[in-house]
């Protein structure tokens, strides 16, 4: 297939998604608080593509919640080309996505993560995943949130959820803490095998996640909770922003590639607390 018609169908899904779960969101929030909207160029003086940001926030159910998508290009910096498959003998570049990152108003409905990506250098794969982070243990969704994930990538093949299941373990760990940041999920990269089933696969991944945070949400939007149950809740925000601001590897590729920032940093929650 060519590359050019693979970028469309890529950037053109990430696009959509990005309608779909906003739409969702509305429809959660009974369409009485709209999201802002933020259009942005990669570069002012040429083309090197952009995207738009959009946030929600003070829901009757979201505190706060981001759905980014991008579509960029241009030439990766030379700190940058020794570390990305394919830039270092070529350094232009090629990327589109989309990232969504929630917080809840009430503290017993978990944070939850999702992001999906196509990046072309002189290779093009795919990367994404998603996974959740509740404030307070809650056995019967954590069984259930990874029945749903490992039904969804059995569909495609049998050894991809143990195998991203495990990558997302080892990648969403706070070393300093020596913890998890949450009850994991699914983390995969460098998909490149058969880019029609790898982009199969990652179409499922995005379906599947509007599935799941919707389950979430209205199993709980309604329990009540209390105020201990809130303070727990800003100290998980607390090691959700460290990890974001240490680790996180598509908060590191943002800022290094000239992505916007305000789109890159709306992961962070509006209010977190340290002990």
């Amino acid at each position: 297939m060519d590359l050019e018609i693979k970028k469309n169908l890529s950037s053109n899904w990430f696009k959509s998604l990005q309608d779909s779960i906003c739409n969702c969101i509305n429809e959660l929030e009974n369409n009485k608080i709209k999201f802002q909207s933020t259009t942005w160029k990669r570069n002012q003086k040429k083309d090197e593509g952009g995207g738009e940001y959009r946030i929600l926030k003070n829901g009757k159910i979201f505190d706060k919640v981001g759905v980014n998508y991008s579509k960029v290009y241009g030439k990766f910096p030379k700190k940058l080309q020794k570390n990305i498959p394919g830039a270092k003998k070529n350094p232009r570049f090629w990327a589109s996505g989309i990232s969504v990152v929630m917080h809840m108003k009430n503290p017993l409905i978990p944070a939850m993560h999702f992001n999906t990506r196509y990046i072309c250098t002189t290779q093009d794969w795919f990367g994404g995943g998603m996974d959740v982070t509740p404030s307070k243990n809650d056995q019967n969704e954590k069984k259930d949130f990874h029945k749903i994930l490992k039904e969804m990538c059995n569909r495609h093949n049998k050894n991809y959820y143990s195998k991203y299941k495990k990558w997302c373990d080892k990648y969403f760990y706070l070393p300093h803490r020596k913890e998890p940041r949450g009850i994991g999920g699914i983390f995969f990269d460098y998909k490149k095998n058969n880019f029609e089933k790898d982009f199969k696969f990652v179409r499922d991944v995005g379906v599947t996640f509007q599935y799941i945070f919707q389950k979430i949400i209205k199993k709980k939007m309604k329990r009540k909770w209390t105020s201990k149950d809130k303070e727990l809740q800003y100290i998980k925000r607390g090691r959700y922003t460290e990890f974001n601001l240490l680790y996180d590897r598509g908060t590191k590729f943002g800022l290094q590639t000239g992505g916007n920032i305000e789109g890159i940093l709306m992961s962070l929650p509006p209010l977190a607390k340290w002990n």
